[in-house]
């Protein structure tokens, strides 16, 4: 029998300069977003989109959301598999696309890892359990477009 979840946050409007919505152009498109104990994080839209570009966008945070549940999974996966990691760090990259009407969407989300291992660590081994991982990504699960990984791995001689 599955179980559920509720996941909750607290966003709040932060943009209205005094007139509100009275037009396009009156209000800034900033919010901040804030999960009970912890820290607010400022956010605003996509600058394409009238956005402030040093906030935070929902497209950052969903393809971050995409590669921390990943990298999370890879790391227990790897770690049930005998795999030594000592480092991960990604650089994702999400494909958009903006149609004729305004409307946009995700098309496909590369997620580009690099990895510290164990010298003589099995890589194609690491390989595999990156393949299982959509498997069990809450996220990856969720979403409608594909999500791809290309890891690249190195050797690390000594603990950080």
């Amino acid at each position: 029998m599955s179980k559920q979840h509720d996941f909750t946050a607290t966003l709040k409007w932060t943009g209205n300069q005094g007139s509100g919505t009275s037009n396009y152009r009156a209000y800034t498109r900033d919010w901040t977003l804030q999960s009970q104990g912890k820290p607010a994080i400022a956010c605003s839209n996509d600058p394409l989109l009238g956005g402030n570009a040093a906030l935070y966008n929902p497209e950052d945070m969903l393809i971050a959301a995409l590669s921390s549940c990943h990298m999370l999974w890879f790391l227990h996966l790897a770690s049930d598999a005998g795999i030594i990691v000592h480092s991960y760090e990604d650089t994702p990259i999400g494909t958009g696309e903006s149609l004729p009407d305004g409307t946009g969407r995700f098309i496909r989300v590369k997620l580009r890892p690099k990895i510290g291992l164990s010298p003589n660590s099995d890589r194609a081994l690491a390989d595999e359990v990156h393949g299982r991982i959509h498997n069990h990504c809450f996220i990856a699960r969720s979403v409608n477009f594909p999500v791809t990984v290309t890891a690249t791995y190195f050797d690390v001689t000594s603990p950080d």
